[in-house]
């Protein structure tokens, strides 16, 4: 049976967890494991499909056709798997799965409640998706503190306590601001976040700190002392000019190391070659050709990712950057089609 990552994140939404677990990904792949990766979202749509895409970003449509989270572009991106309608699964899926049960008696009369109903189907869908994999990340969408996360987390705490035939470990991604103000670096939300995460019965294995700059000594060793984690898995994910570099800062301070150690794994050193190859390609461009992408939804980047991302690929593969321009038609003043060299329209 596979093995389990779970991540989870805190303080803030938006912090990059499905960049951090695709680039966690990355590495143990590069160890030699087979990885597998999984989304859990905790809102009640059945899937994302109906979902704006200003509010939600793109529909990740899958392989096999399953419309999922825009997360699982960037597991393809970053590792070599193919997701499926088994890697993004929601509370609305999950609470529907429930009730089909409960109606054709599967529950045998039983009075259906959040535990164990809710959180045995939870546990059931992340076991049926990691099937075939050496590791298995599972990303929970949503903010440590939310009511709608609470299904979620009490059913990857209790897969921690079961380690049926397979260890677990727990990531969690906070933010450390940097007030400029007073020109200093917080822990504080940090402290609290895992203290409520800590409060659920999960104990993180790994921080990974979001912040501005990297994190200083002391501000590592003060986050580990009340966070009961070691410092040397106090991990800072300071910003980077390019998600593609993530992987390598992961790597360069150990994480891949405190997950193998934890899961017990016997495997050998990475080898990110390619990753550092490709960001060589990138810096070493010549020249740049400028793209426009007619949409409907162009006013929020995100809707458009995976074609985004495609186009910088395609600028790696020939040491060609490309600037793309964002274009509403019923907005765009911008009549001189001739300057562009090419002309996407996503609709």
């Amino acid at each position: 049976m596979s093995h389990f990552i779970f991540v989870t994140g805190g303080v803030v939404s938006a912090l990059g967890k499905g960049v951090t677990s695709a680039s966690l990904g990355a590495i143990l792949e590069a160890r030699g494991l087979k990885v597998g990766m999984m989304k859990l979202d905790p809102y009640l749509n059945v899937d994302p499909g109906t979902m704006s895409p200003y509010q939600h970003g793109e529909v990740f449509v899958t392989e096999d056709g399953t419309e999922t989270d825009l997360d699982l572009g960037h597991y393809e991106r970053f590792v070599n798997t193919t997701t499926s309608k088994n890697s993004n699964f929601t509370a609305g899926k999950v609470y529907e799965n429930v009730i089909i049960k409960e109606r054709k008696g599967d529950y045998l009369g039983a009075t259906v409640q959040v535990i164990p109903h809710v959180t045995d189907e939870i546990k059931e869908n992340i076991k049926n998706g990691s099937k075939g994999f050496d590791v298995t990340i599972v990303e929970i969408g949503g903010t440590i503190g939310d009511i709608e996360s609470l299904p979620f987390l009490e059913a990857i705490r209790q897969m921690g306590l079961e380690k049926n035939g397979y260890e677990v470990a727990y990531v969690h991604l906070t933010l450390v601001p940097f007030i400029k103000t007073a020109a200093e670096i917080k822990t504080k939300p940090t402290q609290h976040s895992v203290k409520e995460l800590r409060s659920i019965g999960i104990q993180p294995d790994a921080l990974v700190c979001r912040s501005e700059l990297p994190l200083p000594k002391e501000q590592r060793k003060k986050i580990a002392l009340f966070t009961n984690v070691t410092e040397a898995a106090v991990i800072s994910a300071h910003d980077a000019q390019d998600i593609y570099e993530i992987p390598l800062i992961l790597r360069e301070q150990g994480l891949d190391d405190i997950i193998v150690k934890k899961l017990n794994l016997n495997v050998s050193k990475p080898n990110l070659r390619d990753w550092e190859s490709v960001l060589r390609a990138k810096d070493n461009s010549n020249g740049k050709v400028r793209i426009a992408m007619v949409g409907k939804y162009v006013d929020f980047r995100d809707s458009y990712i995976s074609l985004s991302e495609a186009l910088r690929h395609a600028g790696f593969k020939t040491q060609t950057p490309n600037k793309l321009n964002m274009l509403n038609p019923k907005k765009s003043k911008d009549k001189e089609q001739n300057h562009y060299w090419n002309l996407w329209m996503p609709f």
